[in-house]
Formats: structure tokens, C-alpha cells, sequence
């Protein structure tokens, strides 16, 4: 199959952290997500002006059951198959995890399904390590195995601080894009005539913002910085995930609902497009675009139609 999805957004949960390299804790966060953005204590509209929450915006498909051991070839096949049948039905999957060694199996979902998948991956860490601990299919490596297998043309990585010799070695072999915090994207940097998916560990934001992660690594993006890249985004966003959200260590429930503003914004990212829902722009986003107009249910229910 290699016809690009376009049809709802669906939410998967993919409660996995037996390969995180540190502390465990993601597995517990596709509910906690789920519930900050359902929260009374917002709308949920997003800022492209979108209404995320209507009825009929997108689906979830629920939480898969995982026996959430380390290095699981078994887990790692439901996760493929599970996104692989969302795919083949149409849907775009968004992921909540989970740690990052989620997005490989996800990936190989795609990359089977969809050629010249690009890959935009917010990150402090440029996960491309070949092995840490022993572990291949750790959540320090999920890249190396993605474009090992070349289930995508190109991967950019943004935000990245703390690369080392072995993983700039890792992406100067594999091709791999990367804009670390002194040297951010620019806007045409982020524009893509083929399929993108989005991967977004909550660790590229600053961890003062976001202290719920397990690495707590200083000198992040603001959380206004990483919405805005999102929204400068441009190409046929067929799939995301939101990752490395660990409730252990989000003792005032901020990071929660950071997570689900971040899932919120790609959502209506989603849902919005840039040449498809009318009314809109076509062209660089800007908060206080006159062409953005609220897409009624009608207009809603058309779109997806199409």
C-alpha cells in the first residue's frame, strides 16, 4: 500500500517504557494525557483556530495492551500491527506514549505503507545511539534502526544539546538532518512537498516548563517556540506521537497539560492542512491571519468527505 492517508486523526496509546535507559514512567502517561486534554480548565480549540474537541475532529482507538518488557520483539509487533490497520483503514495515527523506542515500530508501520516519509523529530537527544546498555531497540535508538532500514527519506531532528562523538559519527552515516539549539530551522527549512510525521519527545522543551520527563536537560525551546515550529510545518502530516511525558516526576501536573497543548496543536495542524480546508491560508502561518475562519460541523463533516 502506498497511498498517503488523509482521513481522521486517531489517538492510539502506547503504554511502553521498559526500554527507557533511566527512569520508567511514560507507560502511565496515555491516560494522564487524555484526561489533561479533556480538562474543564481549557477550550479545546486550538491556535490555528480549529475546534479539536467537536464531535467527529478525531477518533481514538484506545490503549494497547503490552507485556512491557525490555527489548520485547513481541510488543514491538502489535505496535507495528496495530498502527499498520489504522493505516490500511485510512487514519492518520497519533501516538501517545510511552518512551521514544515506540516510534520505531510505528515507523516500520509507515515506512512499508507510505515512500518518502519524512521525519521531524523534536528531541534534546538525537536518539541514534546503535546500542546503549546492550539494548538495540533502546529509547536512545529508535533512529538508528529507522534509517538503518530506510523507512524514511529524510529525518530532521530539532532542539537536539547533547550530542556526542559516537551520534554525530551515527548521523553523518545515516544522513541524518540535525539542528541543535544553536543552530535552530528556519521556517523554509520546514517546508515539505511529500508525507511528514511528526515525532515530539517532551523533553525538547525546557525542563522548567515541562518537568515531568526523565532526562532533565537545561537549555531547551520555550513551549512557545516548539508550537510555533509546529505550526510552520508544512507538508501532508499523515502520522505524529507525543513521547517521554513521565508522570513520576510531574508533581504539579504542569507537564500534563503541556503534553496535551502540544497534542492539541497537532491535532489542528492536522485537521487544518494548509490547502485543503477552505477558507484557510496557503502559506506561513500567522497568529492573526484574517483568512483563519472556524470550520463549522458542516464544514467539518465535508472535509472528510472529500
Amino acid at each position: 500500500m502506498s497511498q498517503r492517508p488523509s482521513g481522521k486523526p486517531t489517538l492510539l496509546g502506547i503504554p511502553l517504557d521498559a526500554n527507557s535507559s533511566f527512569l520508567r514512567g511514560p507507560a502511565t502517561a496515555p491516560t494522564l494525557i487524555r484526561e489533561a486534554f479533556w480538562s474543564d480548565s481549557a477550550n479545546h480549540w486550538s491556535e490555528m483556530f480549529i475546534d479539536v474537541g467537536a464531535e467527529g475532529a478525531f477518533e481514538d482507538a484506545g490503549d494497547l495492551a503490552l507485556t512491557n518488557k525490555v527489548a520485547s520483539t513481541e510488543d514491538f509487533s502489535l505496535i507495528e500491527s496495530a498502527v499498520g490497520a489504522l493505516l490500511d483503514a485510512g487514519k492518520r495515527p497519533v501516538i501517545l506514549g510511552g518512551d521514544h523506542s515506540i516510534t520505531y515500530p510505528v515507523v516500520r508501520a509507515f515506512g512499508k505503507r507510505i515512500p518518502d516519509l519524512t521525519i521531524i523529530h523534536f528531541d534534546a537527544h538525537s536518539d541514534l545511539y546503535d546500542e546503549l546498555l546492550g539494548n538495540r531497540l533502546s529509547h536512545a535508538s529508535p533512529f538508528a534502526r529507522i534509517m538503518e532500514e530506510k523507512l524514511a527519506a529524510r529525518l530532521i531532528q530539532v532542539g537536539i544539546r547533547t550530542m556526542n562523538g559516537h551520534q554525530r559519527e551515527q548521523a553523518e552515516r545515516l544522513g541524518v538532518e540535525v539542528h541543535e539549539m544553536q543552530n535552530l530551522p528556519t521556517p523554509d527549512q520546514l517546508r515539505f512537498a511529500g508525507p511528514v510525521y511528526i515525532t515530539f519527545d517532551m523533553d525538547v522543551l525546557e525542563p522548567g516548563m515541562a518537568p515531568g520527563v526523565s532526562h532533565w536537560e537545561p537549555g531547551g525551546l520555550t513551549t512557545r517556540e516548539a508550537i510555533s515550529f509546529l505550526h510552520q510545518i508544512q507538508g501532508n502530516i499523515v502520522g505524529a506521537d507525543v513521547v517521554e511525558f513521565n508522570p513520576a516526576r510531574d508533581t504539579s501536573g504542569m507537564t500534563a497539560m503541556v503534553a496535551a497543548k502540544i497534542l492539541k496543536e497537532i491535532l489542528g495542524r492536522m485537521i487544518a492542512g494548509l490547502d485543503r480546508v477552505p477558507g484557510r491560508f496557503k502559506g506561513q502561518f500567522h497568529a492573526h491571519e484574517d483568512a483563519f475562519a472556524p470550520m463549522t460541523p458542516e464544514e467539518l463533516a465535508d472535509w472528510y468527505e472529500e
